[in-house]
């Protein structure tokens, strides 16, 4: 797709499109995400893309949605009551949500690419952080498919049991029908992302019709079958038996269940791990995700409550006496197999009809099976890729129009496998919490980290996110792993920093701008800006390499001799010239500090070789206007006034790079500007499809719709008076005559070359609409060969004149400041 603007400025050998590449060259062309350009044929194919519905919130929520539902919520709360069942209902989700809050800020603060989970976090902290995590979460998956496949398996099983067709034993069945069923998940993964998305759908659909059936049974009145079994349908005394918990068995206590509960929570990142997948994931991922987690934390809540609302498993002395039946027999032999302490299939008493919650069962153990078999090599196939870790990048192969990672599916499989032949759901549900826990932790800490860093590439546009529950969701992540399981937490950080240890010792050669790195270059900024104390040293800035001339506007161009404007706009000549940008910074009353700066030794540098007047400066990007604002207070300008409400106005005329928009975007960041609203005008719609990719915060984007008109004929002529000593004389106006003119005074003006009336309208327009700004900033027109330089200076001051605010002339160097794709 290409954005094309029409030049309000005739520029030679430039035109005014834009796009957003990662982070170098010009901003020309962006690629329609999902579109491949097959070299052989020279023909586009299309992967297969989805969108939020089936791509995240579906995903999320069928993974969310598993084994631990059906099998162990109702066992949790006859341990816990049902008031801490909501309390580890609750817990999980707090986590899982403040996560999922984090993961959508780092989502939509640039194109995230295939990886999830790890692609958020190695992009966010770095590779040091990113690669460790990687793998952990990868294993953590697979870990996931297990888990899920083992709860099916069991599922079987207890079918096989109850009709008598037990094929060896009650473990070793789990472990047979476990193998198969994973292998048949495995060949569905191998078929493609269409397929594997088709049975995901139809798992969904059985899921609804099992809720439906669940719910529509609880107002079913209860056989004398079911009340023998405990189910006695909505009972108050039930439900004030059940509120508190009552612990049996040596895995009696709040922390194992909220270990075994927890996996049932983690499925937030389905959405995520499959990002490359996913049509626009800055807006799918958030909505996707959030609307999951909802959806089922309902779903929870309700079930666990009506389960304990109408279950009971007591002795006689207690409620079951007074409803009618004595199971004391059975309690004392401790052979009751009945009830929410005894059986795992209390959903299938309690529902319409039975073989529908089998069926749910099935469709939920399998979908989070099949989505986690899914997720693991998409995540590893990311980190082969980097390249982070030797001999892993076989396995970052991939086939097929949408790049499957086969190999790494095979992987996948064999790891999933092993941990399926331990055949215990129990034993296998913490060990997933702890790594997902890890996780979570590493994902709210990338969030953190990246918001305290205030670095200008940190634009999320979900903007209901905060550092502080970031931070929180990391520290109770790491509080709540070794609660659960010490030892397993001990030993995942031991393998983390092992890792780190290899990465950091390494040193890959990436360039992924991560948050470390920005407070690496917001503490070098700062320290720039401090050394306005310190006298001037041949110094410099070290690796700072400055890219920007900083200069005041020549106000007295029409009076001082013709060889100094010439100077002035060669000056500006040899800035674009040597690819650099150019700011212009004009005050109706003036800025001349240029002794003051020398004395005090603020931003005063002069370097590559200019000859140039005293108020030129050329500086890193922004820098002077920063100085500006943090001058000493001896030194006082109109920056470091507190500005209020006021608007900052910037006319977007052509891309320059992003430079044009990321300086109002620094100023509003200080103290005396942080009140400011950004006013951003622009000329076509299509530019304000660009200006929501770069996740600015501007209060309002302003399309002119009449910069095509006439200018007022008093404002063309004072336009036409200020140049009227610089033009040929009508007699000059010939061949001859006119190429000896301008060979002795190249500064005069042919009628051929006037070209007045854009930038007289341009200034009406921002006269009309700027008046009462802080700030105005105009793109800098790029003249045409030959453009004689008074002719340019007219220019200059035609767009500027007029306004009592500060106005600033700018444009970069057209490399990219702002970018919508990470790297």
């Amino acid at each position: 797709m290409k954005f094309i603007f029409p030049p309000l400025y005739e520029e030679d050998g430039e035109s005014c499109n834009n796009t957003g590449d990662s982070g170098t060259g010009s901003l020309s062309t962006v690629p329609e995400q999902g579109e491949e350009e097959n070299g052989a044929e020279g023909k586009t194919t299309e992967p297969v893309r989805f969108g939020w519905v089936t791509g995240v919130m579906i995903r999320c929520m069928l993974n969310i949605w598993g084994v631990i539902l059906f099998l162990r919520l109702s066992w949790i709360t006859s341990q816990a009551g049902i008031l801490l069942t909501w309390v580890i209902i609750l817990m999980s989700v707090l986590v899982t949500s403040i996560s999922s809050l984090s993961v959508s800020a780092i989502a939509t603060n640039g194109r995230v690419s295939s990886g999830g989970g790890y692609f958020m976090i190695s992009r966010t902290l770095g590779p040091e952080m990113g690669g460790p995590i990687g793998m952990v979460f990868s294993f953590a998956n697979a870990l996931g498919c297990a888990l899920n496949t083992v709860g099916f398996s069991e599922s079987v099983r207890d079918l096989l049991v109850e009709y008598n067709a037990v094929m060896v034993d009650e473990i070793n069945d789990v472990r047979i029908v476990g193998t198969i069923t994973v292998t048949v998940l495995l060949l569905i993964s191998l078929a493609g992302m269409e397929w594997e998305s088709k049975t995901q759908v139809l798992f969904f659909l059985v899921l609804m019709v099992t809720f439906a059936n669940y719910f529509v049974g609880t107002f079913i009145p209860a056989t004398p079958q079911k009340q023998s079994k405990g189910f006695f349908g909505y009972r108050v005394e039930i439900f004030v038996e059940n509120l508190l918990p009552d612990w049996r068995g040596s895995e009696g206590n709040f922390f194992q269940m909220f270990a075994i509960f927890f996996p049932s929570a983690i499925g937030i990142l389905a959405g995520a791990n499959i990002s490359g997948d996913l049509k626009d994931p800055q807006t799918a991922i958030p909505k996707g995700t959030i609307m999951a987690i909802f959806s089922t934390t309902m779903s929870y809540l309700l079930i666990s409550i009506t389960a304990g609302e109408m279950n009971y498993s007591g002795p006689c002395e207690g409620l079951g006496c007074k409803l009618g039946w004595n199971f004391t027999k059975c309690e004392q032999s401790q052979s009751c197999s009945f009830g929410l302490s005894n059986s795992f299939q209390v959903l299938n008493l309690i529902s319409g009809f039975g073989p529908l919650i089998t069926a749910g069962l099935f469709a939920a153990s399998l979908s989070s099976a099949l989505a986690f078999l899914v997720s693991a090599p998409k995540v590893f196939q990311c980190l082969c890729r980097d390249n982070i870790y030797p001999y892993i990048g076989f396995f970052g192969k991939g086939y097929g129009k949408n790049d499957e990672p086969l190999r790494a599916y095979i992987l996948t499989y064999f790891i999933a496998l092993a941990f399926i032949l331990i055949a215990q759901l129990n034993v296998i549900a913490p060990l997933i919490s702890n790594f997902f826990l890890c996780s979570y932790a590493l994902i709210n800490f990338s969030c953190f980290h990246a918001s305290i860093t205030n670095s200008p590439g940190w634009r999320p546009s979900f903007k209901y996110y905060s550092k502080w529950t970031a931070l929180f969701g990391s520290i109770i992540s790491v509080v709540l792993m070794f609660l659960l399981t010490w030892w397993a937490a001990l030993i995942t950080f031991g393998i983390i920093l092992f890792l780190f240890g290899y990465v950091t010792y390494k040193k890959p050669e990436v360039n992924w701008g991560s948050s470390v790195q920005a407070g690496t270059y917001n503490m070098a900024l700062s320290y720039s800006v401090s050394l306005s104390s310190v006298a001037d040293h041949a110094a410099g800035l070290g690796k700072m390499k400055p890219n920007t001339l900083v200069m005041g506007f020549k106000t007295n161009w029409q009076e001082c001799s013709p060889s100094s404007v010439e100077n002035y706009v060669n000056t500006i000549y040899d800035t674009f010239d040597s690819n650099y940008g150019v700011c212009i910074l004009r005050m109706m009353d003036g800025l001349d500090i240029t002794e003051e700066l020398q004395c005090e030794g603020v931003c005063a540098w002069n370097v590559l070789g200019f000859s140039l007047e005293r108020w030129v400066r050329v500086l890193h990007p922004v820098t002077a206007l920063l100085c500006l604002c943090d001058s000493k207070p001896g030194i006082r300008t109109v920056f470091q006034n507190k500005q209020g409400k006021k608007n900052i106005d910037v006319y977007w005329i052509s891309d320059d790079g992003g430079l044009t928009l990321l300086v109002p975007y620094l100023l509003t960041r200080r103290k005396r500007w942080r009140r400011s609203k950004v006013r951003v005008f622009v000329i076509g719609q299509q530019m304000m499809v660009l200006l929501r990719r770069f996740r600015l915060d501007v209060h309002d984007v302003i399309v002119i719709t009449d910069s095509e008109r006439p200018p007022f004929s008093k404002n063309l002529n004072r336009f036409e008076d200020s140049i009227a000593g610089f033009r040929l004389r009508e007699g000059q106006q010939a061949e001859g005559p006119a190429h000896q003119e301008r060979t002795e005074g190249p500064w005069k003006i042919s009628d051929k070359q006037m070209d007045s009336e854009r930038k007289v309208r341009l200034n009406e327009i921002i006269r009309r609409n700027s008046k009462h700004a802080a700030l105005v900033l105009v793109s800098v027109p790029v003249p045409q060969g030959g453009c004689p330089s008074s002719l340019y200076m007219a220019w200059l001051d035609a767009l500027s004149c007029g306004l009592h605010c500060p106005i600033l002339l700018i444009r970069g160097n057209q490399q990219n400041v702002l970018t919508f794709y990470c790297q």
